[in-house]
């Protein structure tokens, strides 16, 4: 491939597309991704007795936290005017799934900051509850993170 077909690698190197020439929109993105868990553990977390403390809460707050930091974290991501988030989740017998929305008034879109936040979220819920998922042996047989996905973005 030449590097004058590629969006952000010029001879001189790397570098972040300019988008100031767009116009400035409404944009939103939504994400979603899930973690698969023990029945014992969907279980403690509903009871609030997870020894770390509320799951569903702090994975909330995780969430926000990294879609305003998203930044920081993707090399070549554009900062950007976050207007809301929104973080949810649904519970089912073996995993819980969660949904982050993101708005922003912006000149590009939010959909990496909504991969963000879902991906930290389910990380943090790993976190909260490993310690009830290991196994004999330390290991995390049936726990894991998938179907992390863009469920929709839209711009008006």
């Amino acid at each position: 491939m030449n590097t004058e077909d590629l969006t952000h690698l010029t001879p001189q190197g790397v570098k972040m597309v300019e988008v100031g020439d767009k116009p400035v929109q409404k944009r939103i993105a939504h994400a979603r991704g899930r973690i698969y868990l023990k029945d014992n553990t969907i279980n403690l977390i509903n009871r609030e007795e997870i020894k770390k403390g509320n799951v569903l809460t702090t994975a909330q707050i995780a969430a926000i936290s990294a879609v305003k930091k998203t930044h920081h974290l993707i090399p070549l991501c554009h900062s950007l005017k976050i207007t809301g988030i929104d973080v949810s989740f649904k519970q089912e017998s073996r995993y819980i799934e969660v949904d982050v929305s993101v708005r922003s008034t912006g000149k590009t879109g939010v959909e990496m900051e909504a991969l963000t936040g879902t991906s930290v979220a389910l990380l943090t819920i790993w976190d909260m509850v490993k310690s009830v998922e290991k196994d004999d042996n330390g290991q995390y047989p049936t726990t894991r993170i998938s179907e992390i996905k863009v469920v929709k973005k839209e711009k008006t």
